[in-house]
């Protein structure tokens, strides 16, 4: 069954930030402004401080009622009570990662531009999926790019959710959330704004326009 939890902005932090405090500053924006979603990304080896910018964003989601996923660290989702994981191709197996962290464990799967990661990842009990780059990405300037049609494609063939990556703005992320990406992962778009609150509140502006105009269109 669906999470009907996974919908929305899914703000990723920024891992060039390393300080915990102006994480969970950032981070409460995003939420205030409507962010459902938090993925903690944090790839240096300073156990302690990733350590406590996870247990502050756990604090902060549990507020929000949102959700917090740990990017490729199975055993830091574990200490900081954290929803899930969210692993890459050569990260932590899948099935090693739902032993770890339980049945209940919310656990995302980057499948880049491969249709066919997605539907393994989807057999293996993945809770959702993430396409991307869809746009140039300074976070990840060397992503494989992306089309919409992946996202198309798994809509029709695979009961999951899907989420899109990949330089995306509120300028230019209706077209995906119209070829039905149920969350939109942001770092750039929306950390790197002045404002936060507001850019997130953009985005989910565009899920509530999206939503409005289905039912609009409903027979």
């Amino acid at each position: 069954m669906t999470d009907t939890r996974l919908r929305g902005l899914y703000a990723i932090t920024d891992a060039r930030e390393t300080d915990p405090q102006k994480i969970a500053r950032a981070v409460e924006q995003a939420l205030l402004g409507g962010a459902r979603i938090v993925q903690f990304r944090d790839k240096s080896d300073h156990r302690p401080r990733r350590q406590q910018t996870a247990q502050a964003l756990r604090q902060l989601t549990r507020r929000h009622h949102a959700l917090l996923i740990i990017n490729d660290d199975v055993e830091l989702a574990a200490h900081s009570e954290a929803d899930g994981v969210h692993i890459g191709q050569h990260d932590t197996d899948l099935t090693e990662a739902r032993s770890q962290l339980g049945a209940d464990a919310l656990i995302g799967v980057s499948c880049y531009n491969q249709f066919q990661l997605a539907r393994q990842a989807a057999q293996a009990g993945a809770d959702y999926i993430a396409f991307g780059r869809f746009f140039p990405s300074t976070t990840k300037p060397d992503a494989v790019p992306a089309s919409l049609d992946l996202i198309h494609k798994a809509k029709q063939e695979l009961d999951i959710p899907v989420v899109a990556i990949g330089g995306i703005t509120a300028d230019n992320a209706a077209p995906l959330i119209e070829a039905g990406a149920d969350m939109l992962a942001v770092v750039d778009g929306l950390f790197s704004r002045p404002d936060v609150c507001a850019s997130a509140e953009q985005f989910q502006k565009l899920f509530i326009h999206h939503r409005d105009t289905e039912h609009t269109e409903a027979p």
